[in-house]
C-alpha cells in the first residue's frame, strides 16, 4: 500500500471514529472547490504525525460541518475560510 493510500485510509478511520460527515467520490458526481473566493486558506500537511489529521478533523467538529474529499485531499469549507488537508 502506497504512502497516499495509507494517508487516505487513516483519515477515513479517524473520520469514522469521530462520526464526522464525509462527502467523497461515492456520493457526488463532480466537485469544484474554488479557493479564490475565500479570505483565509489554511493548509495542513501530513508528515507522519497523526496529530495533524486529528487537528484538521477537530475543526470540522468545532464548526459542525462536513469534510469534502477530492482525490487525495480533504477540505473543510466554512464561511470565507477553506481548510485543506493533504499528504506531504
Amino acid at each position: 500500500m502506497g504512502k497516499d493510500e495509507l494517508f487516505v485510509k487513516r483519515v477515513f478511520e479517524i473520520i469514522n471514529e469521530l462520526k464526522i460527515p464525509l462527502i467523497d467520490e461515492r456520493v457526488y458526481d463532480d466537485v469544484k472547490i474554488s479557493s479564490k473566493n475565500g479570505i483565509v486558506h489554511v493548509t495542513f500537511e501530513f508528515e507522519e504525525d497523526e496529530s495533524v489529521i486529528r487537528g484538521f478533523l477537530g475543526l470540522a467538529e468545532y464548526f459542525h460541518t462536513v469534510i469534502i474529499k477530492r482525490e487525495d485531499e480533504f477540505f473543510i469549507p466554512h464561511d470565507s475560510m477553506l481548510f485543506i488537508l493533504k499528504n506531504a
